[in-house]
């Protein structure tokens, strides 16, 4: 039987499973929350956006309030010596951390062929003959390893450009990681760093031994979690989780076989949403709230703006990250939050860290035009109060002074009286 759904029943059941449809709990945070959501979600994007705060940082405050940065780096990577994580980076959503037991189901995509890995390892061997072996006998030497520490093995042969100009030990190492021949991890100020795959994981390279799951198998797995995190999805949200294929083609066996055999094991169920076109499988676990009480700003890498199409179907929200955008074509402003009000995108804010003089910038702030489908207008008043109180808690948890509203944007009016209201 086919369970149909509202398009506000639909937003529910997502937010609930992404954990943002109830206020932020609560209490201290420590490493054990932090392993949680990781376990829960299955992935957390990596970025070196530092504007605000690093992009990955985020989804933690928007779901779990206020923790120490320094605390979530050891749950992450565990910089203290003899510390053991439980999380691996890899190309799972772009360059993202991942719980361990999903270490051998990402296997395949070590191993698979690409147009990067091709020209890269083909470039490399024309230009340094022999320099991939040997920084990998090197990082087996002497990891954890910057590139830095390695530079002095293919010396540059011309000055260092002001953007990417990666060297060829910087390439040959970055060959190694996606390949899966050397793991990588983070050090201080988010530096990656590379280490024997024996050390790190406890497992030999990606291209020696038989710990991986075939392509078949770990896509499936990854396509199960992908449910389970996202709790409803169409089958394109669904892929984009761990950016799966979604067509079937070189014997990998495509969405819709993943989506049948979900079905067939009792893990999701068909279901219909007023106004979805494509087929969609809620999960088996995943439940309706009833109401969506929680209010906070999202990361642009946040898992919930992660797939346009879907943020544009489920929210209504047209929306594009404007950091490479010209400043005299921009729309909304270099680093735009949205914001989640309940169940709707309720507005967007272009917010900066100002470290230097200690303030939160709010350069802009923004109303959505039009309400999420089939849910009521809300109020300039309400959208400006819960962004108030979000921006408050956001420059408390970053250590900022005093909170500066700019007069860009539709609702710059309202949010600055209300800012002013909590500061009073």
């Amino acid at each position: 039987m086919t369970v149909d759904l509202s398009p506000r029943e639909a937003r529910r059941v997502f937010l609930h499973a992404q954990g943002l449809s109830r206020a932020r709990p609560r209490g201290s945070v420590g490493p054990s929350a932090v392993q949680a959501y990781l376990e829960r979600q299955g992935i957390l994007q990596l970025d070196s956006v530092n504007v605000l705060t690093r992009a990955h940082y985020m989804p933690l405050f928007s779901r779990l309030g206020s923790y120490d940065l320094g605390m979530a780096e050891e749950a992450l990577w565990g910089h203290h010596a003899g510390h053991a994580t439980e999380a691996f980076e890899h190309w799972g959503h772009e360059a993202s951390v991942m719980p361990r037991d999903l270490l051998p189901a990402m296997h395949w995509r070590m191993q698979s062929r690409s147009s990067w890995k091709d020209r890269t390892g083909q470039r490399l061997e024309a230009e340094r003959p022999g320099l991939i072996d040997s920084v990998q006998a090197a990082v087996e030497e002497s990891g954890p390893v910057i590139a830095k520490d390695l530079d002095h093995m293919a010396p540059r042969e011309r000055a260092k450009g002001p953007w990417w100009d990666a060297s060829h030990v910087k390439s040959a190492l970055e060959y190694l990681f996606i390949t899966g021949r050397v793991a990588a991890s983070r050090g201080p100020h988010f530096a990656r760093t590379y280490d024997s795959t024996q050390r790190a994981w406890g497992l030999p390279p990606a291209d020696e031994g038989d710990w991986g799951l075939s392509a078949n198998v770990g896509q499936q797995l990854l396509f199960d979690r992908a449910i389970s995190a996202c709790g409803i999805g169409a089958l394109k949200d669904l892929c984009d989780h761990y950016r799966l294929p979604y067509q079937a083609r070189d014997g990998v066996a495509g969405a819709q076989a993943w989506a049948a055999s979900a079905v067939e094991r009792g893990l999701a169920q068909w279901v219909t949403v007023e106004g979805w076109l494509e087929p969609t499988l809620m999960a088996s676990g995943a439940s309706d709230p009833g109401r969506a009480t929680g209010t906070a700003l999202l990361s642009p890498f946040d898992p919930v703006c992660w797939f346009r199409p879907r943020l544009e179907r489920m929210f209504g929200m047209e929306y594009r990250i404007e950091i490479y955008t010209p400043a005299a074509k921009r729309q909304h402003g270099y680093y735009c939050l949205p914001l989640l009000v309940g169940d709707q995108m309720a507005g967007r804010f272009d917010l900066k860290a100002d470290r230097t003089s200690r303030v939160l910038d709010v350069r802009a702030s923004w109303r959505e035009e039009r309400p999420s489908p089939s849910a009521p207008a809300l109020s300039d008043a309400h959208i400006a109060a819960g962004a108030a109180k979000d921006i408050e808690r956001m420059r408390a948890w970053l250590g900022l002074e005093d909170i500066h509203v700019s007069p860009q944007g539709n609702l710059a009016s309202a949010v600055r009286t209300e800012i002013s209201l909590i500061h009073r």
